[in-house]
C-alpha cells in the first residue's frame, strides 16, 4: 500500500504547487505587463536493487505564457509597450541582467530610471541615469529622450537607448521576483529591430476566467489525491484484519 499512498501524496504536493501558481497568476491579473506563469510537472521513479514501481511527481514553476497581452493607452510619455517579441532589461537586485516586460517607467529621487517595480533600467552603458527636472521621453527604437526645460525650443537629446532584448533562440527562466532570467546564466542579445509604443502599458495577459477554471480542476483533482490515500488506508487495514483471522 505504501506504493500507492506515495503516489498519491506527491500527487497532492504538486497540485498543492499548481494551486499557488494559479493563485499568483489570478493575482496578478491587474499587474502590468505580467506573463502567466506555468508549470512542468516530471513523474520520477525511485530506483532500487529490486522492482520499484513508486512513481512519483516533481511539479515546479518553469516559465510563462509570453503571447503578448492587451495594450492600453496613458498619455504618460514614460509608459512604453513593446511591440512583438522584445522585453526591457533591467538591473536586478543581483546586479546581473534581468528581463521583464512591464513599462511603466519614472525617474527615481537619485535619477535613475526604473520600473514600476524599481528596478533600473539597462541601456547600452549600464543602469541609465538622467538629470534631475528635465523632460523625459522615449523614442520608438527605445532612444531615451531628454529636453532641456529652460530651452523648451530646442530639440530633445538623446542620452542613452533601452536595451531592448531578444529572447527568441534562447531558454528564459522566470524567477520568483517575476523577472526572466537565461537559463544558465549570461545575457540576452539586443534585438535591433524591436520597436517601443510610447504613452502606453501591457496589460497582463492572464485570463481570469481560464484561471478560474484551472483553479476548481486543481481542487478536484487533489481531492480525488486524497481519496486515494484514504482508499489506501482501508485496503491496508483490510489486509491487516485478515492477517490476523488467519
Amino acid at each position: 500500500m505504501d506504493r500507492l499512498i506515495w503516489t498519491a501524496v506527491s500527487g497532492m504536493n504538486a497540485s498543492m504547487a499548481r494551486q499557488r501558481m494559479i493563485a499568483s497568476n489570478l493575482a496578478n491579473a491587474q499587474t502590468i505587463g505580467f506573463r502567466a506563469e506555468v508549470m512542468r510537472v516530471t513523474p520520477i521513479t525511485l530506483e532500487g536493487p529490486s522492482l520499484e514501481a513508486r512513481a512519483m511527481t516533481d511539479a515546479e514553476v518553469h516559465g510563462a505564457i509570453m503571447t503578448p497581452g492587451s495594450i492600453t493607452e496613458t498619455g504618460r510619455p514614460l509608459d512604453v509597450a513593446l511591440q512583438g517579441d522584445a522585453l526591457l532589461t533591467v538591473q536586478a537586485l543581483g546586479e546581473e541582467e534581468a528581463y521583464t516586460r512591464r513599462g511603466d517607467l519614472s525617474i527615481s529621487p537619485n535619477g535613475l530610471l526604473v520600473n514600476g517595480e524599481g528596478y533600473p533600467l539597462v541601456g547600452e552603458n549600464g543602469p541609465i541615469s538622467l538629470p534631475l527636472g528635465s523632460d523625459v521621453s522615449i523614442g520608438p527604437d527605445g532612444a531615451v529622450l531628454v529636453r532641456d526645460k529652460a530651452n523648451p525650443d530646442a530639440p530633445p537629446q538623446q542620452v542613452e537607448k533601452l536595451k531592448l532584448a531578444n529572447w527568441r533562440g534562447s531558454t528564459v527562466l522566470k524567477g520568483l521576483d517575476g523577472l526572466f532570467r537565461v537559463e544558465g546564466g549570461g545575457a540576452l542579445p539586443r534585438d535591433e529591430s524591436a520597436r517601443v509604443l510610447s504613452g502606453s502599458l501591457e496589460q497582463s495577459n492572464v485570463k481570469p476566467s481560464e484561471v478560474l477554471i484551472e483553479m476548481v480542476e486543481a481542487q478536484r483533482l487533489y481531492d480525488i489525491r486524497t481519496k486515494l490515500v484514504a482508499t489506501a488506508k482501508e485496503l491496508d487495514e483490510g489486509g491487516a484484519s485478515l492477517m490476523r483471522m488467519s
